[in-house]
């Protein structure tokens, strides 16, 4: 062999690479195949042929060698595909089903998902299918920013998710009643986005404190949500008359669930933010409150909390020596009759029980409010025993008007708790020597100011509560024939008067038969009708009755000075 030709076949031997190798990596199978321009640009331009397609590195390749499937390298997705409707379609025999090619593209130009082309094309790809919603989706505020080539807005997939698609039906999807909340707030919830785009930014909370938004949080499939008034695929800005949220189609839309509404009266503003954008009787009545509440809890703090220190100074710190008991005339006086104790009782159930019930309606995620919560995905328990209790409160109410009428005992027992000058100064008396002002406790009457303030606080609550309740117990009635401002202050004014009886009771009340020293560890007379508080009777005393005279003895004359009583 010539030298020349030698040495050209040892340096071919040193310097050319393994025939194993460049088929290994596939860098030759652009010789017969024409996808390798195609690799480059896609998803893949990193993955050798062989990762695909194994047992080719020999030719001819062998026949039947099954392609590696997506999941070899897409675990989790093709793991989140078969939970999703396209993956549960194709497992029953469904040979339309989309699999990973018809939304990807094929292996050798798959395009990455995070690319703004990709994300752009998403409805068109969604739209092979499902053409109709597509084209709703396109002529939407969400459609018309994508073809704008705004990045942050929604597509199919935001909303829908990429994989695991679950239908709408199941409360594990996305957009479900459960879930379409939360999905929705992923943006206008979101601080950034809102101020990107000039979006309201208080849309999210204000659903959330509404009573929609409410009964959303505790669980319940049936109350109405954001696609329920904005729309599912079609949402329009509002000043689109083809908007469900147009002005007027404002009461088509909400009369899908509340038949009329809107007859009379425009149903104004829906989103309503406490203290900023809220009708003003709605924002007068809110700070009404924030201001009377805090005056009157303490007042009531003031007073109860200055009579047991003064109580606790005078029998624990320095005691004195205890005068004898004072006794009462006659008979202990009877301070609740006995229908009485029977109204009070069904008043202090029917009342706990509205407390309780109407607290969760407002703050379902508490631990207090669980046991109400857990079944409100299947029945409404909160807002139907909260309804019960109402009526049995109502009814209670009535009875005792009736039984005042009917009742002359009842009528004279209960004329005692009738307002007086004198609950006046005995009301700043009792303050006075509460908070150390006065040396002396002052004589306070049988039914004094303290159980006037509460009898007729009761009356006023128990008016003012039925009033506003049956106004949104009635929320058809009211908004077909009254402004919705109506029904949000009705919703406003139940639910600081709440707070403001519930703290009064707790405070005012259990102190007065549970907390005071003077009864402590109770007063019995709502269960006996007698108390053990020392106090004066307040029953009128009977004139004292003239002792007989002898019929012989005559009366002195108006110059003779009577006998005395020793004489």
């Amino acid at each position: 062999m010539p030298y020349g030709a030698a040495a050209l076949f040892v340096a071919l031997l040193v310097w050319a690479p393994p025939a194993t190798a460049q088929e290994a990596d596939g860098a030759d199978c652009s010789t017969c195949h024409d996808h390798g321009q195609k690799l480059k640009e896609s998803a893949h331009a990193a993955v050798a042929c062989l990762k695909c397609h194994p047992k080719h590195e020999e030719y001819p390749h062998p026949a039947d060698v099954p392609k590696t499937p997506c999941s070899q390298c897409h675990g989790s997705e093709a793991k989140d595909y078969a939970l999703g409707a396209h993956g549960r379609a194709a497992k029953a025999g469904n040979a339309a089903a989309p699999d990973c090619a018809l939304c990807h593209g094929g292996a050798h130009e798959t395009t990455r998902a995070s690319t703004e082309a990709f994300r752009r094309s998403i409805p068109e790809t969604c739209g092979m299918c499902h053409d109709t919603i597509a084209a709703e989706f396109n002529a939407s505020v969400h459609g018309a920013a994508v073809r704008r080539g705004v990045t942050a807005s929604p597509v199919c997939s935001d909303c829908h998710g990429e994989h695991s698609i679950i239908p709408v039906k199941e409360r594990a999807s996305p957009v479900s009643p459960a879930h379409v909340s939360e999905t929705c707030a992923r943006c206008h919830g979101d601080v950034r986005l809102t101020r990107r785009f000039g979006l309201p930014p208080d849309r999210v909370t204000s659903f959330e404190s509404s009573f929609h938004g409410l009964a959303a949080r505790a669980g319940s499939q049936s109350v109405a949500n954001c696609a329920s008034c904005h729309g599912v695929h079609s949402i329009l800005p509002s000043s689109d008359p083809k908007s469900m949220i147009h002005p007027a189609r404002l009461p088509e839309t909400c009369g899908k669930c509340h038949p009329g509404a809107g007859m009379r009266f425009a149903i104004g503003q829906i989103h309503i933010v406490a203290g900023r954008e809220e009708p003003r009787p709605v924002y007068w009545a809110r700070w009404f409150y924030l201001s009377l509440i805090p005056l009157t809890i303490g007042l009531m703090l003031l007073h109860h909390g200055g009579d047991w220190i003064r109580k606790l100074f005078a029998l624990r710190l320095c005691p004195a020596p205890a005068p004898p008991p004072r006794p009462l005339a006659g008979k202990p006086e009877m301070r609740m009759l006995p229908w009485e104790r029977v109204q009070h009782a069904l008043l202090a159930i029917s009342f706990i029980v509205l407390v309780w019930t109407g607290f969760a309606l407002r703050y379902p995620e508490q631990f207090w409010a669980r046991p109400l919560v857990m079944w409100e995905s299947n029945w409404p328990v909160r807002g139907t025993v909260h309804r019960i209790a109402a009526v049995v409160l109502m009814a209670v109410s009535m009875v005792h008007a009736i039984t005042l009428l009917a009742s002359r005992r009842l009528r004279t027992h209960w004329l005692t708790l009738l307002p007086r000058k004198r609950d006046l100064y005995e009301g700043f008396a009792g303050l006075a020597w509460a908070i150390g002002l006065r040396r002396s406790k002052p004589v306070i009457s049988a039914h004094s100011y303290i159980e006037k303030v509460e009898y007729w606080a009761v009356i006023w609550g128990t008016f003012i509560m039925a009033l506003t309740g049956v106004l949104l117990w009635a929320n058809n009635w009211t908004l077909r024939y009254l402004p919705k401002s109506v029904l949000d202050l009705a919703s406003t004014i139940h639910f600081y008067e709440a707070i403001l009886a519930a703290l009064s009771i707790a405070i005012w009340h259990f102190y007065s038969v549970i907390f005071d020293p003077d009864v402590y560890p109770m007063d019995p007379a709502w269960l006996t009708g007698i108390s053990v508080r020392r106090r004066d009777s307040h029953e009128p005393k009977a004139p004292p009755t003239p002792m007989p005279q002898p019929e012989t003895e005559e009366a002195p004359t108006p110059n003779e000075p009577e006998a005395s009583a020793a004489g």
